[in-house]
């Protein structure tokens, strides 16, 4: 089984472990940060193949470390998630390259089925890029 290495960012302990039981329940590697600053030094390092991370956290919030993820590692997809959703917050991260916007709090099942989602595409898109079926 290919793993997929996951960023949880949030400056809520619960939240980023909740995330790391689901997403290592599901098979993938957890990486974790407290705020937007830590995410962009583990993106620099690991370039995550997809990222969890809250909208409002001390240093950097979500929205603004959004942009620079994109810059350092364009391929990483961003999940962004947030207690205070709002059309403007939706549209600005959708603008900065946000695959979706999460309201908290969120359902387990549902974060597990986006997981089991978001893998398929991941294992069928490096499917394509190796196959080598070109023309």
């Amino acid at each position: 089984m290919t793993t997929m290495n996951v960023l949880v960012v949030d400056d809520q302990p619960g939240v980023r472990f909740l995330l790391d039981i689901i997403i290592r329940d599901s098979g993938h590697r957890v990486l974790t940060a407290e705020n937007g600053l830590e995410a962009l030094e583990t993106v620099r390092l690991i370039k995550p193949d997809l990222v969890f991370m809250d909208v409002r956290m001390p240093l950097m919030g979500g929205v603004e470390a959004l942009g620079k993820i994109k810059m350092i590692s364009p391929d990483t997809e961003v999940v962004l998630m947030t207690a205070y959703v709002s059309d403007e917050t939706v549209e600005m991260a959708m603008k900065k390259g946000a695959m979706c916007c999460i309201a908290k709090p969120f359902d387990v099942d549902e974060i597990k089925l986006f997981i089991y989602d978001f893998y398929w595409r991941f294992c069928n898109q490096k499917k394509l890029y190796c196959s080598g079926n070109i023309s």
